[in-house]
């Protein structure tokens, strides 16, 4: 495309689909690998230096008001999607030793599980005591009734923790949930043996039940993951926004010439399609008919609309900006190049979520620890008796399952995340925390990222004897009633300069040229390089090339007689902070890569102005995704950076994923962490804030299960022979203290001990 006319083909969408609604919109896992025809696709470079200005009109398509929420891919080649599989509500997923689990409404579980929980406080025995806080005798009937209640908790409340353990068990991963459920387990289960025993067979020493002990269990456990739900945002929903990018509707054109509307659920390939200005592509295709500029930020992330012509390809997602396009159908639901994307996020995100946490690793090894003491603990004392040994082992179970640990990483959550969102970060993956200390790259987006996105009036090079004021207005007066990004610009440095300038009359868009119009009953024009080389004017080449060759888009300003009066440069512009970052994250042994779908030449002078030495260009969301995959291959642990849908992928596979929070919806429910200023300096703000948070979780996790390595052997009996044996009530007054020192720890985490980047 270097040929491409700099204001010409290029058309912009006004393309806000933050608003839009998705929510019955239900995808699932879909296996989108059977074919690839777009994995290889390469663009052009986006050489802007010479792109026309003639031509680039603005859209005004404003989708931010439409609503998708009825909008399904039922019949569609993607048909086969189970809808039930990713239907994710924001507030009721968890992520625990690698699966996905719906955790139901745990604040509604937790209020009616306190409800539930109050005459079994107030009426069982606390843990090794004969004593309940209302004492109303030992009836069998209030048994009944706290095994009643027991009943009701466990089935009700502890219903996330056994699916949840269900999940683990099943993937041979134990972790936090089947420690929960084997605690809240044994204690129910043991506590109905008791009941039965005291109340018809009447041992001479009573059995001690533990229904105040599952009571407390089921309510922190509950707690605890209420608080870290509420701390994290909700699952994302970036594949429901990437479908949403395809149109509920397409024209077919029938064998017959005619054009009628058909659902894109019904499309099949070699069908023929008419697309309109200002129309999503419904499918991939191959134009038959037909001249127009596209927008496929999806692709490549850059704002630079694409010219296309017969025989071009088209995706299907991007935007049609100006003409109208005969297309024919080569790819549709699993083979559409929008589908392998959503593809890629879907396996990022699945290979992801594998990750075991610090807290999950130590819940598994106190699992299988408190397996191990119980059952040795139980046939060591069989030979006291079947009570005696089966006391034993239940207590080593409960014990195993401390109250602390419940809430030991998700207070440590919730305050590293309201201290994370006082400094502009929302942290929505925990996992990212953990990730963040063997950080070894950074790979960063150029375009919305490093750069504003936008265009800025560079340089404005008068010609000899006109003033750059002149200039200026002149310019300004021409592109007054363009709403084109770089009109725009050019108002706003007349604007900036207080130039006065009145709209030129008679303005026409000259197609592969540029536009022209009268200012004061005298004729310019403004042309692009392409024009004046092509009619052989006389101009400062050598500046311009110099100019283009920065990364920016040149403008020339002719009179009637064809002169040159001036030349105006336009580009993106560095995002302030953006050196500061590089030079940072180099001094803390961070390499910054940056990764951009722009052109080989724009991007090498963004690296050097930045001092980055490994940068990509010319890249596709595949091609982002691969080098991320590449350098996880050689063991380096690497965060994203990015804003777009293209960055998707990439976000979703990197170790963290940080979304600039300008972007688009798409690229924020892909991340691990929101950076809500767009300031790419926040990054070392997360950076320093992970730290502190990693080093709040591992004292939590010592503090919350650490007595563990003392508590589990005493209460097998292991010091028995001298006398010594853990009495279930210090153990509870043990487990009691050690929460209180989570919760104190957890508070100690202040905004003030966090480095912000200077």
């Amino acid at each position: 495309m270097s040929e491409m006319d700099h204001h010409s083909q290029m058309q912009m969408n006004d393309h806000d689909m933050s608003k839009m609604n998705h929510g019955q919109m239900q995808m699932d896992d879909n296996d989108m690998s059977k074919t690839d025809h777009h994995s290889q696709m390469q663009m052009d470079n986006h050489d802007m230096s010479k792109m026309d200005h003639s031509q680039m009109q603005m859209n005004d398509h404003d989708m931010s008001k439409m609503d998708h929420s009825q909008m399904q891919m039922d019949d569609h080649d993607m048909g086969k999607m189970n809808h039930d599989h990713m239907k994710m509500d924001g507030h009721d997923m968890m992520m625990h030793g690698g699966q996905m689990m719906h955790m139901g409404n745990l604040k509604q579980k937790f209020w009616v599980s306190v409800v539930l929980a109050l005459p079994v406080l107030l009426l069982a025995p606390i843990m090794g005591l004969d004593r309940a806080v209302f004492n109303f005798g030992d009836s069998w009937v209030k048994n009944l009734l706290i095994i009643g209640f027991d009943a009701a908790l466990y089935f009700y409340g502890g219903a996330p923790f056994l699916k949840g353990a269900k999940a683990e068990i099943h993937s041979k991963e134990p972790a936090m949930m089947t420690l929960i459920t084997l605690g809240i387990s044994v204690a129910f289960f043991y506590s109905i043996y008791a009941f039965i025993a005291n109340s018809f067979f009447h041992p001479t020493t009573m059995v001690m039940d533990f229904s105040f002990e599952l009571a407390t269990l089921i309510l922190i456990m509950l707690l605890g993951h209420w608080i870290e739900m509420n701390a994290m945002m909700g699952a994302g929903n970036a594949l429901q926004k990437m479908a949403a990018l395809l149109p509920k509707t397409a024209h077919v054109i029938t064998a017959d010439d005619q054009v009628v509307e058909m659902a894109v659920a019904q499309l099949k390939e070699g069908q023929m399609l008419q697309i309109r200005a200002g129309e999503s592509v419904p499918a991939d295709g191959v134009i038959t008919a037909g001249t127009s500029a596209l927008n496929e930020s999806l692709v490549t992330g850059e704002a630079a609309a694409v010219k296309k012509k017969v025989g071009d390809q088209v995706i299907g997602g991007s935007i049609n900006n100006n003409g109208t396009l005969t297309i024919k159908i080569t790819g549709t639901g699993e083979s559409g190049y929008l589908s392998q994307v959503m593809k890629l996020v879907a396996q990022a995100q699945q290979a992801k979520s594998k990750a075991e946490t610090t807290a999950d690793k130590v819940a598994k090894y106190l699992f299988y620890a408190a397996l191990i003491v119980g059952i040795l603990a139980f046939f060591i004392w069989l030979p006291q008796g079947l009570a005696t040994a089966l006391t034993r082992m239940v207590t080593v179970f409960v014990i195993a399952c401390p109250h602390a640990l419940g809430v030991a990483i998700p207070l440590v959550v919730a305050r590293s995340t309201s201290i994370g969102a006082q400094n502009g970060l929302l942290l929505r993956n925990r996992q990212a925390v953990a990730a963040s200390r063997q950080l070894s790259h950074v790979f960063l987006d150029k375009t919305g990222t490093l750069t504003a996105g936008k265009f800025t009036v560079n340089a404005i090079l008068p010609a000899q004897g006109i003033t750059e004021q002149e200039v200026l207005a002149k310019f300004a007066a021409l592109e007054s009633t363009s709403s084109h990004p770089l009109a725009q610009a050019i108002l706003t440095a007349a604007k900036g300069k207080n130039v006065n300038f009145v709209s030129a009359q008679a303005v026409k868009t000259l197609p592969g040229i540029g536009l022209s119009g009268k200012i004061a009953d005298k004729n310019y024009m403004i042309a692009s390089l392409a024009y004046l080389k092509k009619q052989q004017l006389a101009f400062d080449e050598k500046t311009a090339l110099d100019l283009a060759a920065h990364g920016n888009s040149i403008s020339f300003l002719l009179d009637a007689q064809q002169r040159v009066l001036g030349m105006i440069a336009e580009g993106d512009q560095i995002k302030t902070g953006a050196s500061q970052l590089i030079k940072q994250l180099q001094a803390q042994q961070i390499t910054p890569v940056m990764l951009t779908g722009d052109n080989q030449q724009a991007a090498q002078q963004i690296a050097q102005q930045l001092g980055i030495k490994d940068f990509h260009a010319g890249l596709l969301p595949t091609d982002k995704q691969k080098i991320i995959r590449q350098y996880q291959a050689k063991n380096q642990h690497v965060m994203m950076v990015g804003d777009g849908v293209n960055d998707a992928p990439s976000l979703a596979a990197a170790d963290i994923g940080a979304a600039i929070g300008a972007g688009t919806d798409v690229a924020l429910d892909s991340a691990d962490v929101i950076l809500v200023r767009s300031d790419p300096r926040d990054i070392l703000n997360f950076l320093s804030l992970a730290k502190l948070t990693n080093r709040k979780m591992i004292q939590n996790l010592w503090w919350g299960a650490g007595y563990n390595i003392v508590a589990l052997p005493l209460a097998a009996g292991i010091l028995a022979p001298i006398g010594i044996v853990l009495d279930p009530a210090v153990g509870a007054v043990v487990m009691a203290l050690s929460t209180v020192v989570v919760a104190l720890n957890a508070m100690s985490l202040t905004p003030a001990k966090i480095k912000p980047a200077a």
